[in-house]
């Protein structure tokens, strides 16, 4: 008798534990259909806005032959450190001038049927320069070339500080997404109730350098220096939301 009382009892305590859970379960389904109650839109937009750059990214260096690799080495050394002693004359910082590549190769001579022929190395050295005074642009060009620099890889332009081109774009973007969310509702029979979720997918980026053409060939401008435009450039900023409607 006492045992049945005892597993009377332990039957009871797992029937009263397990009742929650039951009741959870069945709450569940009624969470998730209320869920779906509401009708939403989901939509995208973007804010777009144009700025002067006021700053510049260029790449340039030196390339030098030689008989050895210490030769060929000896000789670009001493002309990158003319091209750059050139550069910080013409108010080019420390900061602003990184070397981004440095090669030594060996140079072969190739005839049919014959191996190659070892004539000598070259070498190469890179710095990327920014250049945050664009009046300065074309004379450091010019300053670069007439040190001994030998090639301009490329050229891009951006902004020193992005934020307000962003928020203008930013603001941009939240008017059209307005805009579109109230038509969408007016076309539908429905009006914005409020808005769920915002999110932003990107900002400004730098766009990426432009080949510049060999500096032998560049007509250059009355004071001297290379004629390169700035231009402008597009701040683009994406946003994405989710409005609830109602009748």
């Amino acid at each position: 008798m006492k045992a049945f009382l005892r597993a009377a009892a332990v039957g009871a305590l797992i029937t009263a534990t397990a009742l929650p859970a039951v009741a959870q379960t069945a709450a569940a389904p009624a969470r998730a259909e209320s869920m779906f109650q509401a009708t939403t839109l989901n939509l995208a937009a973007f804010g777009e806005t144009r700025v002067r750059p006021d700053q510049a990214t260029i790449t340039l260096g030196v390339t030098t032959d030689g008989a050895t690799a210490a030769d060929a080495m000896k000789a670009n050394t001493a002309k990158m450190n003319q091209v750059i002693a050139a550069l910080k004359k013409g108010g080019i910082a420390d900061r602003d001038i990184q070397t981004s590549s440095l090669n030594l190769n060996p140079q072969y001579h190739y005839q049919e049927n014959q191996p190659p022929k070892l004539t000598g190395y070259q070498a190469s050295n890179q710095v990327t320069i920014v250049v945050r005074d664009l009046a300065k642009l074309g004379q450091a060009v010019d300053a670069a070339v007439t040190s001994g620099a030998t090639n301009i890889g490329g050229i891009g332009f951006g902004l020193q500080n992005s934020d307000a081109a962003e928020d203008a774009a930013r603001l941009q973007a939240v008017k059209a997404l307005q805009a579109k969310a109230d038509l969408y509702a007016k076309a539908t029979g429905y009006r914005v109730a409020r808005l769920v979720n915002l999110s932003e997918g990107g900002g400004y980026a730098p766009p990426p350098p432009m080949p510049m053409m060999a500096y032998a060939r560049m007509e250059k401008a009355a004071d001297g220096g290379a004629p390169v435009e700035a231009g402008e450039l597009k701040v683009r900023v994406d946003i994405t939301a989710q409005f609830e409607l109602v009748k």
